[in-house]
């Protein structure tokens, strides 16, 4: 089996909390009849049977290519072959809100997105998930999901069970930093406020992206925080900020500046890191002492899909061990199948074994002890939270 990386992901973006998605969001999370779509009117006629075929919305670089043929999707022509369904795949996710924003007037009217599978963020999916705009997955069609899917994953607050999210890649916010320029070790969320490190630190600008390992590093337990614990956090990052500690809050961009050194140490995502330490092997990925949030991109079924059983067929064949792995070497995220390690392990290059053990793509369970899915910011806090955080990050 050929494995292979790929550069980092430029996915998990900002929340333009004032735009014109987060406000939509606002809006339909807050009461207004019309958004919420009751369990019986989620389904549409299935033409699964009589049409092999399914439209599947992903994020641009988030699938495995051939090397020398880029357009080519070794594992989704593999299930194409294996099955005879068709898969049209779409690289036009660029960002949770604007695909939000893209959407939402077909599944607030009722109407087809013309998508049967699509994948967001799980504070996105919880969006969606409150206004019954997913559908409940039949696990009677995914005996892989069932079987594999990792635990720590099962359960999130907004989807008890996951009866309609299936993770397609997980991850962890942590710090990076370069220990050659540090000449030190970080090991808490505190040592980012180190005075060696003033205005060479960033943070993450999304909300939904940064605060939960800032709380953590406050002790806070981000399955059950509060207002109270946001707004001290807040109080903090102001403090930082006019103290020059921050450089700037960015987006994926931090990669840039802690390749370059303009930044000794930062917000990260775990599957970014595995990336840069292949150039520079002196930058490091830490879950802090006090824990990190462990998050996902899932896959969820939109009303109205024509294809559903479709879908849900090309999600359980993902959750194969053997597919995972595959795709796990090449995105090299959090892979959602623990299962996928023993098949890494025994590949005969090394390079894929060595992913194997490599404990941000199979986190083992000294680190698992320090993860944590934080609970989503609901829509009555949204907007107050994010107009707060937005102000502090200059968005």
């Amino acid at each position: 089996m050929p494995l292979k990386t790929i550069p980092p992901l430029p996915r998990r973006t900002l929340l333009r909390a004032l735009g014109a998605g987060a406000v939509l969001g606002g809006l339909v999370g807050c009461g207004v009849p019309a958004a919420y779509v009751r369990p019986g009117d989620r389904a549409a006629a299935d033409l699964s049977s009589a049409e092999q075929r399914l439209n599947w919305a992903n994020w641009p670089l988030y699938i495995d290519t051939d090397d020398e043929h880029p357009s080519r999707r070794p594992t989704l022509e593999a299930f194409e072959k294996r099955t005879g369904i068709s898969v049209e795949y779409v690289e036009e996710i660029n960002d949770n809100d604007e695909f939000f924003g893209k959407i939402s007037p077909a599944l607030m009217n009722r109407q087809s997105t013309g998508r049967d599978l699509i994948v967001v963020s799980d504070w996105m999916s919880a969006r969606f998930v409150r206004l019954g705009w997913v559908q409940e997955m039949d696990r009677a069609r995914q005996p892989n999901v069932t079987r594999y899917l990792d635990p720590q994953l099962r359960s999130p607050s907004f989807d008890p069970g996951r009866k309609c999210t299936v993770p397609w890649q997980s991850g962890i916010t942590g710090i990076a930093y370069n220990r050659r320029r540090t000449g030190r070790e970080i090991r808490q969320v505190s040592d980012l406020w180190a005075s060696d490190l003033k205005g060479r630190v960033t943070l993450l600008s999304g909300l939904d992206e940064a605060f939960a390992l800032l709380m953590q590093g406050n002790g806070v337990d981000i399955t059950r925080w509060t207002a109270d614990d946001f707004h001290t956090v807040c109080d903090q990052v102001e403090k930082q900020v006019k103290g020059g500690q921050i450089r700037r809050f960015t987006g994926n961009d931090y990669i840039k500046d802690l390749s370059s050194g303009d930044v000794l140490a930062c917000q990260a995502y775990s599957g970014d890191v595995i990336q840069l330490q292949a150039d520079d092997p002196d930058i490091e990925f830490v879950v802090p002492e006090e824990g990190a949030e462990l998050w996902a991109e899932s896959l969820m079924i939109p009303d109205l899909a024509r294809h559903k059983a479709n879908a849900e067929r090309l999600i359980d064949y993902y959750y194969d061990p053997e597919v995972a792995a595959e795709l796990a070497a090449w995105v090299n995220y959090v892979c959602p199948v623990p299962a996928a390690r023993d098949v890494l392990a025994s590949a005969r290059d090394e390079e894929s074994a060595a992913l194997a053990e490599n404990p941000l793509i199979f986190p083992d369970g000294e680190m698992r002890g320090r993860l944590a899915i934080a609970r989503d910011i609901d829509s009555d806090e949204r907007v107050e939270f994010g107009r707060r955080w937005n102000q502090i990050a200059g968005l």
